[in-house]
């Protein structure tokens, strides 16, 4: 289902810093982050469809999605998971690509998608395209801050998203704005096992499978295989274009980690 905590445009040394874990069945196929084919797209690949949950690129585009939470999912929906690729892959802004996505996101179950190009400094932006109350998909604008994307829309404050949030806060407020030691995050932030009261769950689909979500890091056994948290990402971005792509992940039943780091082409 994955959980993301972001800082956007709000801290001296890094413009854009993300954690984002990614839970999935730990038998479903998936490569971990890497340089795709032609060297122009970094990301974890997911090998059923071919997509992926979060990616960033040689230019400066970053995208990555939560699922939403949803009782009742379209068997014939497209995947996801293409969104963050074909974004990376055009030459549209992050909200020229979100008007397009809007044409077709009643082709997909719920998701949310944040696009940036670090590049220009343009915009961030969040689509959802099942987003509560609203009649529509909804594109929104990221406002400069601390975010976090959980299985709801961008912000809701569900209980691992505010625990996440305020943990976050706390850790930053230690490191001042210096350094920021993002496997010590991971560690501290990401591998937090505690769940919600029952009256903190969002009551959309079974109580058993909320309550087993709720917690940051996700582990549990379903009729379909071991369900949980597979990897978890540190991706930071410099004020002079230095990327680095913090990875711990599940291989064979063994947590690996890897961290491949570049520089952003045509900073502006």
């Amino acid at each position: 289902m994955c959980i993301a905590v972001f800082v956007w445009q709000a801290h001296p040394l890094y413009p854009f810093l993300l954690l984002l874990n990614r839970d999935e069945y730990h038998n479903r196929p998936t490569k971990p982050a890497a340089w795709w084919e032609g060297g122009e797209i970094l990301g974890g690949r997911d090998e059923i469809a071919g997509g992926t949950w979060l990616a960033c690129s040689r230019g400066g585009r970053v995208a990555f999605l939560t699922n939403m939470l949803e009782l009742r999912t379209l068997p014939e929906a497209k995947s996801r998971g293409d969104l963050p690729v074909r974004f990376l892959e055009s030459a549209k802004s992050p909200k020229e690509f979100a008007e397009e996505v809007v044409k077709e996101a009643n082709q997909y179950n719920g998701f949310n998608l944040i696009l940036a190009d670090l590049s220009s400094k343009a915009m961030m932006v969040c689509i959802s395209n099942r987003p509560k109350g609203e009649p529509t998909t909804v594109i929104q604008e990221v406002s400069p801050g601390i975010h976090v994307l959980t299985n709801a829309k961008l912000d809701t404050p569900w209980h691992k998203a505010q625990r996440l949030e305020l943990n976050f806060k706390e850790l930053l407020g230690e490191y001042g704005e210096g350094e920021i030691r993002v496997n010590e995050m991971v560690e501290k932030l990401m591998r937090d096992t505690v769940k919600a009261d029952e009256s903190r769950l969002p009551h959309i689909c079974s109580l058993d499978w909320e309550f087993n979500l709720s917690s940051i890091f996700v582990e549990v056994d379903t009729p379909l295989g071991h369900f949980g948290t597979r990897s978890t990402a540190a991706l930071t971005v410099r004020a002079g274009g230095e990327v680095s792509f913090y990875e711990i992940y599940l291989e064979s039943e063994k947590w690996k980690e890897q961290t491949v780091k570049y520089q952003i082409e045509k900073l502006e």
